[in-house]
């Protein structure tokens, strides 16, 4: 195990900016003046391991050593938070089931083929809901069905293909409904194969040109609480992504606090039954 040194270094304000902003260039996330303890705390064993002193001797080895760029995504996946569980925000999840996946149905039953993007899916719980649902509804059997799960986080993706859970995972009402869909093996829930299939996982940084192009282009976009570490600059960036991810008349759903207000104007509003969500409008010639 690391061993951290008895005592660590102190982060300065100057060191604070450079890694911030750094961290900002590589991935969107945004660190407030305040909480330049939050990157000192989680960065010290990423100095330790390299046997540095200085928080700014840091900052040069991830810009300019050979290694950097890996450090980068180490110090990222230190610095994301992946809080998640299944069936979360469950009256969008329920839009999604009543009125989305039947609209879906309708449209893309010539072709029989569709595409889901949980993007930000850290450890999985998201896009397995998702897989659940797709195959729960009963609409698209015999569909060729793909949801993808894409994060920044390595480690959290590794969790994810594991598709093995603790009781934590099923803390909401709605989610613990969702264990048939699991198999008991000493003490951990283990998904059915069946589910698993539907799923892969892919590493992906939004805003990133080349982050998800081994995706293609999806039917709907799932984005929740992703962008809120985001500053401005960077949700646009990761909405026109999105946007370009996305079919004509595809769909586009945000956390519950999330809104496209003074971000994008991209996408239009629709209020669904049980919730609000955007999409991607039709263009001239496109059909419904």
């Amino acid at each position: 195990m690391l061993r951290l040194p008895e005592r660590a270094p102190v982060m300065t304000e100057e060191e604070f900016r450079l890694l911030r902003d750094l961290i900002h260039a590589h991935c969107g996330i945004w660190f407030r003046e305040d909480m330049r303890f939050l990157l000192e705390r989680r960065l010290a064993p990423r100095l330790a391991s390299h046997g540095l002193s200085t928080y700014l001797d840091y900052h040069r080895f991830v810009r300019f050593d050979p290694r950097g760029l890996g450090e980068l995504d180490e110090a990222t996946d230190l610095l994301t938070t992946n809080e998640t569980y299944f069936y979360r925000e469950p009256n969008q999840l329920r839009a999604f089931e009543r009125d989305i996946l039947p609209a879906l149905a309708a449209r893309r039953g010539g072709e029989r083929r569709l595409r889901v993007l949980s993007a930000g899916c850290s450890t999985g719980e998201e896009p397995y809901t998702l897989a659940i649902l797709l195959k729960a509804s009963g609409l698209f059997d015999g569909w060729d069905l793909e949801v993808v799960g894409a994060d920044i986080s390595r480690r959290c993706l590794a969790v994810a293909r594991a598709a093995s859970y603790g009781e934590h995972a099923f803390r909401s009402a709605e989610g613990d409904a969702m264990r048939r869909w699991f198999h008991l093996r000493q003490g951990k829930w283990i998904l059915d194969e069946a589910v698993r299939r539907l799923v892969r996982f892919t590493a992906a940084n939004l805003l990133d040109d080349r982050g998800l192009a081994s995706v293609g282009r999806v039917d709907v976009v799932f984005c929740r609480n992703v962008m809120i570490y985001f500053d401005l600059s960077a949700r646009k960036q990761a909405l026109r992504r999105l946007h370009e991810q996305l079919r004509p008349g595809g769909w586009l759903l945000l956390g519950h606090s999330e809104s496209l207000i003074n971000v994008s104007a991209d996408f239009e509003l629709v209020h669904l039954t049980d919730d609000l969500v955007y999409r991607r409008p039709l263009g001239a010639g496109e059909g419904a």
